[in-house]
């Protein structure tokens, strides 16, 4: 399947089950359960597992169209994550759970035999997490634990708290941080929102009017509409670059600049779309706070734009490259 075709075949899929409507409801608290299942029908969660284990064989590369449609149509469900888990676990032999997988950036322990994963993505609706201690990663149960929503509206982070690691929770051998796999994912889902808040906000600026004319005529409006402009087409750039892998893990230090430059455009973007249209924007009927709303808190997911930067220049001075040389090996791989 080419780019093209995986990328029609997954938008297409994507716009029938997750409309905005249906984003609402399970943002109250609906059940998941009949989106889950078309989800998993469609074969996309599939598409990392090696083909001799059942799977498409595809690399994070070509699944790139795949993460970036669920961030463009603002899927309430972690459809990504649990492709990219999925993967792992038949690369390392075993069978995959059937349930939504979410990805934790962090386990803090609790001083007895607990942990708690605070603000995992997707928490709220995950019936699995892959958690990572020391160095290996681990897929627990979520019906063993306790789950506590973040408190902001609408969210599906929450923080995930364990009694104890239960015995029979296997181990897998981590070649990349937990956050890392998080960080990739979110970059591309980042530049996927942020696509749909352009086209949200595009439309509006030519179906408004005042004065006599859409608002999109006048200059002030055309140099906002710029300014997101090139903020998306960069963050998607950045993106397909945090996905660039031959295998079906990313590279981090190409994830690092991927999340950094999606988490530094979110705030610019979601800004830009609520000034465009005004008190419109913010109503509950209207679309765009469904995307905007994930903008700000995906910007933060497994650290913003602030901890990526710290850590692409912790590697440089780990090297002895140049800083052009640097530029040249580790962030511009041949495409």
């Amino acid at each position: 399947m080419t780019q093209d075709l995986l990328a029609d075949s997954v938008e297409r899929l994507l716009a029938d089950c997750c409309t905005p409507q249906r984003i609402r409801d399970i943002e109250a608290d609906a059940s998941i359960d009949k989106l889950w299942r078309e989800l998993n029908e469609s074969g996309f969660m599939d598409a990392l597992v090696p083909e001799a284990k059942g799977g498409a064989g595809l690399t994070l590369t070509d699944a790139f169209a795949i993460v970036y449609a669920c961030g463009k149509h603002a899927v309430p469900a972690p459809l990504a994550q649990t492709m990219i888990v999925r993967a792992i676990l038949a690369n390392a032999g075993m069978t995959a759970p059937s349930g939504p997988i979410a990805i934790a950036a962090t386990m803090q322990r609790d001083g007895n035999n607990g942990f708690v994963c605070p603000r995992v993505p997707y928490g709220r609706v995950a019936e699995w997490v892959l958690v990572e201690e020391a160095g290996s990663w681990r897929l627990l149960a979520t019906k063993a634990a306790h789950s506590n929503s973040s408190g902001v509206h609408a969210s599906q982070e929450s923080d995930i708290t364990w009694s104890a690691v239960p015995a029979d929770a296997p181990r897998i051998d981590a070649p990349i941080e937990a956050r890392v796999l998080g960080a990739s994912l979110h970059a591309a889902q980042l530049a996927g929102a942020m696509a749909r808040v352009l086209d949200v906000t595009t439309r509006y600026a030519n179906e408004r009017t005042q004065f006599g004319r859409s608002i999109s005529k006048f200059q002030a409006i055309q140099h906002q509409l710029s300014v997101m402009a090139e903020h998306t087409f960069a963050s998607r750039m950045a993106a397909q670059m945090g996905c660039h892998s031959t295998s079906h893990l990313p590279d981090p230090d190409l994830a690092a600049v991927a999340k950094a430059r999606t988490s530094e455009a979110a705030l610019i973007v979601a800004s830009i779309g609520h000034a465009v249209h005004g008190a419109m924007g913010f109503t509950g009927e209207y679309e765009l706070h469904l995307f905007t709303r994930r903008l700000h808190e995906w910007r933060a997911a497994y650290g913003s734009e602030s901890y990526w930067t710290e850590r692409i220049g912790a590697s440089l001075l780990a090297q002895r490259d140049t800083t052009v040389d640097f530029i040249r090996a580790r962030l511009f791989p041949e495409v």
